[in-house]
């Protein structure tokens, strides 16, 4: 299933290392020079991803297909800008809280655009750009925070198994069962790697 619709995704996803300046969270923060990530380093991260039809996400086979082969029972629209989303301020301020779940973290961008970050295995910040039609999946006990960039818009369609839960567990939260969990099959992947 990861492998399906592949297809143009770095249009719609594209990573790179942060920068460590204070400079507005919604800017780009790349590293002089640039350094890029590769959508198959993500994947080694645990982070999934997928360009599909945003502009017929209703109708759209491929999300059907990734919710019924992932349990996606659950689904909600969420617009993060100043005019729609009450305490708009507030809740940007705690999306950009170095944070954990529980669960996995399923954000599907149909309009607009946003930052997820994620840490990778030596604690370095990975900013992911994420656009219309682009969808993603943050492993449960990854570290990561979510920011608008400079267009201050995205709507987003939220996927959950089950009944959502939305709980941040703010950093440090390293006992929680999940993020053993997560480092475990970091782990493992990174052992795979070596043994081949």
């Amino acid at each position: 299933m990861e492998n399906e619709f592949q297809e143009g995704k770095e249009e719609v996803i594209q990573a790179w290392y942060m920068d460590n300046t204070e400079e507005d969270q919604r800017l780009p923060h790349h590293r002089k020079p640039k350094q890029f990530v590769s959508i198959d380093k993500l994947a080694e991260l645990g982070v999934l991803s997928w360009r599909l039809n945003a502009d017929d996400y209703e109708n759209d086979d491929a999300l059907k297909k990734i919710r019924e082969a992932r349990g996606y029972s659950y689904m909600d629209i969420c617009e993060v800008c100043p005019e729609k989303l009450p305490n708009y301020e507030a809740k940007i301020k705690s999306f950009f809280e170095e944070h954990l779940h529980t669960d996995e973290e399923i954000r599907y961008c149909l309009e607009g655009s946003g930052y997820f970050d994620v840490r990778d295995e030596n604690d370095q910040w990975i900013r992911v750009a994420v656009k219309k039609g682009g969808m993603i999946v943050l492993p449960a006990g990854i570290y990561h925070r979510f920011t608008l960039d400079t267009n201050n818009y995205i709507k987003a369609l939220r996927l959950f198994v089950g009944e959502p839960v939305w709980t941040p567990h703010n950093r440090p939260n390293d006992h929680l069962p999940s993020r053993k969990e997560y480092l475990d099959s970091l782990m493992n992947k990174s052992a795979a790697v070596e043994a081949r």
